[in-house]
């Protein structure tokens, strides 16, 4: 929990065209496997997707990748679901550093682990670098 984040030039260019074409402002961008994530500031959401998510296929066709676009949350747990969309979730809640999340189906449940807890692994560490967290469950 906050660590210090560096940006490689690739990811401020990134970022830059991100800025320019989008008009949001910008907390984070890293790469979460073969996607770029940019994580919005709160209530910049949708400035970032643009009109009919223009923003969002323009982007993807000028850098020739997939991305996703997450608007950030000083609470913890909207955080994580505002990361998860547009997953459904049943409840969400925390026992000290431990989140539980409750999917509504088994296919949610899967999607949201992923295959040998990747994706929860992957959730987990993307977490920790805004909030203190030890481990996240899904029930």
């Amino acid at each position: 929990m906050g660590q210090k984040i560096t940006f490689n030039t690739e990811m401020l260019k990134f970022m830059n065209l991100f800025e320019t074409l989008t008009h949001a402002k910008l907390k984070d961008c890293f790469f979460d496997r073969e996607k770029l994530v940019f994580l919005v500031e709160p209530g910049e959401m949708g400035k970032a997707l643009g009109r009919n998510k223009a923003n969002i296929m323009k982007l993807e066709k000028m850098l020739k990748r997939k991305i996703k676009i997450v608007e950030f949350s000083p609470n913890r747990l909207q955080f994580i679901t505002n990361y998860l969309a547009p997953l459904r979730i049943i409840d969400i809640k925390e026992e000290g550093d431990l989140v539980i999340i409750t999917g509504p189906d088994t296919k949610t449940k899967g999607l949201i682990i992923g295959i040998k807890a990747q994706n929860l692994r992957n959730l987990e560490k993307i977490v920790s670098k805004y909030f203190k967290i030890e481990e996240i469950r899904v029930v």
